[in-house]
């Protein structure tokens, strides 16, 4: 149940990000939801990932999930650099937190 939640709070921390840069961008009621909304049901579900899984543990693949996911969506949907380093950068979060869940 605790990885469970600690993906719903990935994939919401995903609206987040997207609501952050539309926010960034144009300041409207529903970019301000899908931001501030999508950041704080994040942190409703990790928090409640806490009584099953180590707090250390999830929060660390929680923070590589969302910074890869928010990596992909800025390369995908707005255009950002899509070069090597980044791209194996990427990979080398993606396999820390692999590793991180395998040995928990």
């Amino acid at each position: 149940m605790g990885w469970i939640l600690v993906l719903l709070a990935a994939l919401s921390e995903f609206a987040g990000v997207i609501g952050l840069k539309k926010f960034s961008e144009n300041k409207t009621l529903g970019n301000g939801l899908l931001y501030y909304g999508g950041f704080g049901i994040a942190f409703f579900f990790l928090y409640n990932s806490f009584k099953f899984l180590q707090v250390s543990t999830a929060y660390a693949v929680w923070i590589g999930i969302g910074t890869a996911g928010a990596v992909l969506i800025n390369m995908v949907f707005f255009g950002e650099s899509k070069s090597t380093g980044r791209v194996v950068s990427l990979i080398l979060i993606v396999i820390g937190v692999v590793g991180l869940k395998a040995l928990s």
